[in-house]
């Protein structure tokens, strides 16, 4: 058997092979860009499929003709290279054309997240200096909320477009209708498209925000296509006639770099989704012979725990791509769905590693060609070790330790619009005197997998620190425990990530010393103020009342203790609280209901 996997192995020499050549850094310099593929698919793949969604089809010719009526009303509307607009729209045709025609301008888009509104939707406009907001119907009542508040003119820096017939909303008098000057706009390819550079930033992608307040990470054309060419060339493997099934949100990184730049990358089809959803997940991919789906691992974990049904095996769907796929559903979702091929790849939108599972090899989030160093970590400490030098100590083989990536000027570290951010995502002088690493603020592992062609294989482990996922969002600790400490009944709050069985990432947990004068926590009121103030990801699941909150010499927040304590009331000497799937306020947490939330019966 161990034979078979070492010769699967060799099988993959000629995609890593070209993979190298393809991830090997261009100079920032080097004319490309995402619209460029387009126009190449146009050229090369006319007649194909490009894009099925919601009962609509279009070939690439017709994709790109699409894409350059939107570059032609751009350019008309005072945009140049290297202006910076905002897109808020949800997953649909009109949306990736948009991206293209903005890209093959040279113009940055903005990704809005479509559940942003009020405070943390002006922020994200506002943070990149847009010059326009582009939005569909389907948005238009959260870009009315704050339209009179921004920095842009009406009637000329909105542009609208319809989502009809899905959402009849008309085009508002505040905005530009967008449909109707793209229909009298040119299909032909923009001149500019040749004369965009790598280095060029493409998009600004935005990180979770816990307090509404998201920061802007940049994905320069660099990192957008090597990220595409390594997930069509050696990743998903697609080609022509292929069909990736994409049901991600396209503002996040995942879907839009490895499922929608496959497409671009090598010229397969995509079938779009607005939303996830569970229940016709199998039909859609036998009715649309989809063979290839970009994934989260939360996402798998609802289609292992719907209903089985005969033929899930044999659905046309055989590689997959994405992150998080946790080891306790990994092989059963493999095993139901007849999977072929998991790759796995870790990475962030602002990070300047990235891992990838190329080699098909269970449980892994695979390798790197970046240089990393995996470092010594105090999770109950909350804090990095250091020797007498006070150098970072490099963990031992086979030990968990936080990851960091070497910046260099191969692997760049983009960082965010705010300088001060960036920054504090560097540590200097971690191993040696003048370097830089980015610290990725996640727990690994090197990992055996067997045959590996000299490559170390890599095995997530946990996230560390200031920062938990939920919900598959990331969610600051800090940020949410400032939020809570502006609640007057509250003196002290310490926020912390907990396990429940069966769910992916960590639920919240807030810590909370209340003031001297306060005898109980005002249940109904604390629960109103936090889900006003904070995304639904972000609002902890659990509450617990502690007299004191325990710190280290330098007063930084223990919170090890708490983690292993997590929801067991049993070992909690105080008052302890849930905020229940699908209520509003939280009460008191029972033993019948932790039960359930042991037995992953919860529904989280």
């Amino acid at each position: 058997m161990q034979l078979l996997k070492d010769i699967a192995t060799l099988g993959q020499i000629p995609a890593l092979l070209k993979l190298k050549k393809g991830m090997t850094p261009r100079p920032a310099d080097v004319t490309d860009c995402f619209g460029a593929r387009v126009e190449e698919n146009a050229r090369q793949h006319g007649n194909h499929s490009a894009i099925v969604c919601e009962g609509k089809a279009v070939n690439w010719s017709q994709f790109n003709a699409l894409a350059n009526q939107y570059a032609d009303v751009m350019r008309d509307q005072g945009l140049v290279r290297n202006d910076r607009v905002c897109v808020m729209m949800e997953n649909r045709i009109e949306f990736l054309a948009l991206l293209v025609g903005l890209n093959k301008l040279g113009v940055t888009a903005g990704l809005l997240n479509t559940n942003l509104t009020g405070r943390s939707l002006m922020h994200c406009i506002n943070v990149i200096e847009a010059k326009k907001c582009i939005f569909g119907g389907e948005c238009a009542a959260a870009v009315e909320e704050v339209q009179a508040d921004l920095a842009l003119a009406s009637a000329s820096d909105f542009l609208f477009i319809s989502d009809a017939p899905n959402n009849a909303t008309p085009c508002p008098p505040w905005a530009l209708n967008l449909d109707e000057l793209q229909a009298k706009a040119s299909t032909e390819n923009p001149s500019e498209t040749g004369h965009n550079t790598l280095g060029q930033t493409a998009l600004y992608i935005y990180t979770s925000g816990t307090t509404g307040l998201p920061k802007a990470a940049v994905m320069s054309n660099r990192r957008y296509l090597m990220s595409a060419d390594m997930s069509g060339t050696a990743g998903l493997k697609t080609k022509p006639g292929n069909r990736i099934y994409l049901c991600l949100p396209l503002y996040h990184a995942t879907g839009l770099l490895l499922g929608v730049g496959s497409a671009f990358s090598t010229g397969a089809s995509m079938y779009v989704r607005r939303r996830f959803s569970a229940s016709a997940f199998r039909s859609d991919i036998r009715d649309n012979h989809c063979t290839h789906m970009v994934y989260i691992g939360e996402l798998c974990r609802y289609l292992t725990n719907i209903p089985e049904e005969d033929g899930d095996a044999k659905i046309p769907l055989h590689s997959i791509m994405g992150n998080g796929m946790r080891p306790d559903i990994w092989m059963s979702f493999k095993q139901r769905y007849g999977i072929q091929r998991i790759c796995e790849i870790y990475g962030a939108s602002e990070g300047n590693v990235a891992f990838a599972n190329l080699m098909n090899k269970d449980l892994t989030v695979g390798m790197t060609s970046a240089e990393v160093a995996l470092v010594q970590y105090d999770v109950d400490q909350d804090e990095i070790i250091r020797d007498g030098n006070g150098r970072c100590v490099e963990v031992s083989p086979g030990e968990p330790g936080l990851l960091l990536g070497k910046i260099t000027p191969d692997t760049v570290f983009e960082g965010y619009t705010d300088p001060s951010a960036t920054e504090g995502k560097i540590l200097r002088n971690a191993l040696a005197e003048g370097d830089a690493w980015f610290n990725t603020g996640d727990l690994m592992r090197v990992v055996d997998v067997g045959y590996t062609l000299g490559y170390d294989h890599y095995q997530f482990v946990d996230r560390v620190g200031d920062t938990f996922r939920w919900k598959s969002e990331n969610v600051s600790t800090n940020e949410v425990g400032e939020i809570i400490n502006g609640f007057d009944q509250i003196k002290f709050c310490n926020v912390f990530g907990v396990e429940i069985p069966g769910a992916d990432g960590r639920a919240g947990m807030a810590s909370l010393t209340l003031n001297e004068d306060v005898k109980a926590l005002d249940l109904e009121r604390f629960s109103a103020f936090i889900r006003e103030a904070l995304p639904s990801y972000a609002v902890p699941v659990f509450l617990r009342i502690d007299e004191d909150i325990d710190v280290t010499g330098t007063f930084k927040m223990l919170k090890g203790d708490l983690r292993k304590q997590g929801y067991d009331i049993e070992q909690i000497g105080g008052p302890v609280y849930v905020m229940k799937n699908g209520e509003t306020g939280y009460t008191p947490l029972q033993a019948d209901y932790v039960e359930a939330l042991n037995s992953a019966n919860a529904g989280f």
